[in-house]
Formats: structure tokens, C-alpha cells, sequence
């Protein structure tokens, strides 16, 4: 058994029921605009099937509906059910529900274990879900897969600003401020304390290019947003 896998999956397990509420609060709602970057940079044809890994509460796969009008069918897999049922209960909760349950589909799942055939998806994207998966060039070798040719990964990470006095600030604010909110909302108060430790040990933007580019992707991109306290990265599957 992976530990650290069963132990990321229960602590979200046990976070799910607040996981948004707490993201609009502790982002100031900057995680909406975020993902509506994060969906436009995708570049996404008419009617395209997209996958979301690590898809949660499908704030991801609602944007993709949103921005395609309708039209997208998106998967999404997640391997915390608590998530997942969170997702089912947002999609079942929204107007015209059984056309939306329709084109959103979702999946209990592992990143490292895509169950898709290859070069089968328009879209592929993942939000604030690579920094818990500790083999990233492989799944985003998994993810280039199942991408068809020609078509973009979009990948969504909270990292850590380079100015010295931005960094001193995040810091502060994500090893007091951040597990202090958390644990006013939610009974896991150590998913807070987990989160600022796993933003510090993720890569550079320039080092996690770099493993986008080894795993076969052109045109790899990264924008910081929002100070550098998040970033996007857009990879292209060669033709």
C-alpha cells in the first residue's frame, strides 16, 4: 500500500465538506478567476471531451461547461470519494441538472492509472492536484497519453513568489494565518498545515517546465497570477 497516497486521499476525505468555502475564503474568490485562466489558455475546440484528474469538487469541469456553452463533455477523476460526492451534490444542486450530469462524468481514480485509451482527449487539465502526486513525470507522462496531438495540458499549481518580501509575506501567511482559518472551519486542521509544506517543496516554474518538456510537450508556457502565489503551465502535444 502507498501510505502517503492513503494518506493525502483521507485528508481529503475529511476536508471535503468545506473544501469550498475555505478555497473562496482563503483565496479572496481569486481561485474562480484562476481557473477561468486556466480553461481559456487551453485553447479547446467545439465540442470537445476533455479530461479533469484530480477533479474535486468539479469547479475545474463546471468552468469547461461554462466556457464551451454546453457543448464539452468533460471526465473527471478524483481519488477521494468524499470529493467526489461533494462534486455529484454541486452538479445534482445546479438548473437543468440532469443535462449537466449528462456532459460531466466522474470517475474514482488515480492520476498514475488513467483507465483512457490514447490520444483520446481535447483538453486535459489538473488544478492544485500535481503537488500531492509525488511521481510527476509520470503522470504527466500519463496525461501527454491520453492527449490528442496537437492539443494542450493546462496545469494549475499554487507556488511560492520569487520576491524576497512577497515570499516573507506568503509565508507568514500560509504557516500562521492559513492553519489558524483552517482549523476555525474544518476538523482536519492538520490539511493546513500540510498545505504550505507541500507548496515549499514543489518545484520551480522553470524546473517543472522542464519535466513537462521531458515528458514530450512543445510550447511549454508558465505565467505566474496573482503576485506568483500561483502559476499556470500550458504544454502542447506534438503532432
Amino acid at each position: 500500500m502507498n501510505r502517503e497516497l492513503e494518506f493525502v486521499k483521507d485528508m481529503f476525505d475529511s476536508i471535503a465538506p468545506k473544501y469550498d468555502f475555505l478555497n473562496r475564503l482563503l483565496s479572496l474568490r481569486q481561485d474562480v478567476m484562476w481557473r477561468k485562466e486556466m480553461v481559456k489558455a487551453a485553447h479547446l475546440p467545439d465540442h470537445p471531451l476533455t479530461l479533469d484528474v484530480a477533479c474535486g469538487t468539479c469547479d475545474v469541469a463546471l468552468e469547461i461547461y461554462r466556457q464551451s456553452r454546453a457543448t464539452a463533455r468533460v471526465i473527471g477523476v478524483d481519488f477521494s470519494f468524499g470529493m467526489l460526492a461533494k462534486g455529484l451534490e454541486k452538479l445534482g444542486a445546479r438548473n437543468r441538472a440532469s443535462t449537466i450530469r449528462s456532459k460531466i462524468r466522474l470517475i474514482n481514480g488515480d492520476a498514475l492509472a488513467l483507465p483512457f485509451a490514447k490520444d483520446l482527449f481535447d483538453g486535459v487539465f489538473i488544478a492544485f492536484g500535481i503537488r500531492n502526486i509525488m511521481d510527476r513525470q509520470r503522470a504527466i507522462q500519463s496525461f501527454y497519453n491520453v492527449l490528442k496531438p496537437g492539443r494542450r495540458l493546462a496545469v494549475l499549481e499554487l507556488t511560492t513568489p520569487e520576491n524576497n518580501v512577497l515570499k516573507a509575506l506568503y509565508m507568514l501567511y500560509f504557516k500562521k494565518i492559513l492553519p489558524w482559518i483552517g482549523s476555525l472551519f474544518s476538523k482536519n486542521s492538520h490539511a493546513y498545515h500540510y498545505l504550505p509544506d507541500s507548496v515549499i517543496k514543489f518545484p520551480s516554474s522553470v524546473e517543472f517546465a522542464g519535466i513537462m518538456k521531458q515528458a514530450g510537450f512543445d510550447h511549454v508556457m508558465f505565467k505566474p497570477m496573482t503576485l506568483g502565489i500561483v502559476t499556470l503551465f500550458v504544454g502542447t502535444k506534438k503532432r
